[in-house]
C-alpha cells in the first residue's frame, strides 16, 4: 500500500493529533501504563502540533487524502513517528522514514538519533538504528538509538 508523503501544514494539526493519540492509546499502551500514556497524550494536542510545525520538519503520509501517519525531523533527531493503528505493518512508517533519511542527507547530516518508545524499538532496529542507552522520564522509559547515514 503506497501512501503519499508530504510536508505537514497548519491545517493538518488536528488530524495529526488524532493519529498520534490513537497510536499511543492502542499500540504504546501495550508497553506503558495508563498514567504514562495520559502524560504523553497531553504533549500532542492540535496546539502542540502547530508548535512542532514551526520548529521541525513535519511530514504526513496520506491515503486517499486522509492523514494516516506522521514523522518529523528536528535537526538530527527523528521525532514523533506514529502510524494510525489500522494502517500499521503496511510499510507506511518505513516510507516516512525514507523521506526523513533523504531530508537529513540533503541537509548534510551524517547520523540521526531517535528517542524510541519501547513499542518502536524493533521498528528502528530493522531500519539500521542501534541502541545507545535507556533514558527515564519518571515512569516513561525511552531508548536512545542512532544510525549513521553515510
Amino acid at each position: 500500500m503506497n501512501s503519499q508523503v508530504r510536508r505537514a501544514r497548519a491545517e493538518d494539526a488536528s488530524a495529526i493529533s488524532q493519529v498520534v493519540i490513537a497510536a499511543l492509546r492502542h499500540s504504546n499502551a501495550q508497553d506503558y501504563p495508563p498514567t504514562v500514556i495520559a502524560q504523553v497524550v497531553e504533549h500532542f494536542s492540535p496546539a502542540a502540533i502547530r508548535q512542532f510545525l514551526a520548529q521541525r520538519q513535519v511530514y504526513v503520509a496520506t491515503l486517499q487524502q486522509q492523514i494516516v501517519a506522521t514523522a518529523s525531523l528536528d535537526q538530527d533527531v527523528v521525532r514523533s513517528v506514529f502510524v494510525e493503528p489500522g494502517h500499521q505493518g503496511r510499510g507506511i512508517g518505513q516510507q516516512l522514514m525514507a523521506v526523513i533519511h533523504a531530508a537529513a542527507t540533503e541537509a548534510g547530516l551524517e547520523q540521526l538519533r531517535v528517542p524510541s518508545s519501547l513499542t518502536a524499538e524493533g521498528f528502528y532496529r530493522r531500519l539500521g538504528y542501534a541502541k545507545v542507552r535507556d533514558q527515564l522520564h519518571g515512569a516513561e522509559r525511552t531508548i536512545i538509538m542512532h544510525k549513521r547515514l553515510v
